[in-house]
């Protein structure tokens, strides 16, 4: 791959914004799978696009298909968002889904926009497996996004990447040169150290994410009207909590989950982060970025509340 082809970016969230004003025309439909990270429909609305949502729910462990987005193209249909693993789900294609997928927007002419920032937190031998890889041919209408924020716990470094076509490069790095210019040099060199040094404290980093990822999904698990599919990626997890709305708990009755978040900050004073930032409602965000003991005293007093 030549060095045209690459730009490094302040942090991902650049290259996410970068990416779509790079391909995205005024009036382009952009579909975009539900549950999605907040910042990919404010981007797409950047860049004079139209967001066109395609959700998933928990019975299909939060991927959309080929029939549903197939489903959802029209003739101004001009860019796919492909993100797995998934912020906020955690849900990770399998090499086949992902395949599948490729090899529709290659037929149909589509730019493909991935954000791959999770790509090394994956669990239970899951690989998340690049769209690029899985459909080479897709690479010349593909833009791949990554950094260093999650894998090395270095968000505030703000070092991210952007790989594409040598022609869109050259617009996004027209873009970027009176956007904020280069990515300071002390980052840029942490971040190339992270990413060719011994990665044992990155392996050792995943192993902790993995053993609270099954803690949390364990016991979210032993809540009533909780449906807790199990995340393969990143480090979240997404349970569909609708069996707990319309239901009163502590004298109170609520109807969404951001009802409910508020409820469980006020009774529970536990954070968490409600599905309508995502998507749908119905749903909660609850990470497990945070030590054994605080995860498990958060979700034992959800298990209290809802007892």
């Amino acid at each position: 791959m030549a060095p045209s082809q690459v730009i490094v970016t302040n942090g991902g969230k650049q290259s996410v914004y970068q990416a779509f004003q790079t391909v995205v025309n005024p009036g382009d439909e952009v579909l975009l799978p539900a549950p999605y990270w907040t910042t990919y429909p404010e981007a797409i609305a950047l860049a004079d696009g139209t967001p066109v949502e395609v959700f998933a729910g928990a019975d299909q462990d939060y991927k959309v298909t080929v029939a549903q987005l197939e489903a959802a193209r029209t003739d101004k249909t001009t860019v796919l968002v492909f993100v797995s693993p998934s912020n906020p789900t955690g849900s990770v294609y399998t090499p086949e889904e992902t395949a599948e997928i490729g090899r529709w927007a290659l037929e149909h002419g589509i730019w493909v926009i991935t954000d791959e920032i999770y790509q090394n937190l994956t669990y239970e031998g899951t690989r998340a497996v690049s769209i690029v890889e899985a459909v080479p041919e897709l690479a010349e209408q593909t833009i791949l996004v990554n950094g260093v924020a999650k894998t090395y716990a270095m968000t505030g470094w703000r070092v991210g990447w952007m790989v594409g076509p040598a022609d869109a490069m050259k617009l996004a790095g027209n873009l970027q040169s009176h956007l904020t210019s280069n990515v300071n040099n002390v980052a840029q060199i942490a971040a190339a150290a992270a990413l060719n040094g011994p990665q044992d404290e990155a392996e050792q980093f995943r192993l902790a994410f993995d053993r609270r990822r099954q803690l949390i999904v364990s016991e979210l698990a032993k809540i009533d009207g909780v449906e807790v599919p199990n995340p393969l990626g990143a480090f979240y997890v997404y349970p569909d909590v609708q069996g707990l709305l319309n239901r009163s708990w502590d004298g109170v009755t609520p109807t969404t989950s951001l009802e409910l978040a508020d409820l469980i900050l006020e009774k529970a004073e536990v954070a968490v982060v409600p599905g309508e930032a995502f998507g749908p409602s119905g749903y909660l965000r609850l990470s497990y970025a945070l030590g054994d003991e605080q995860l498990l005293e958060g979700v034992q007093r959800l298990q209290r509340l809802f007892s």
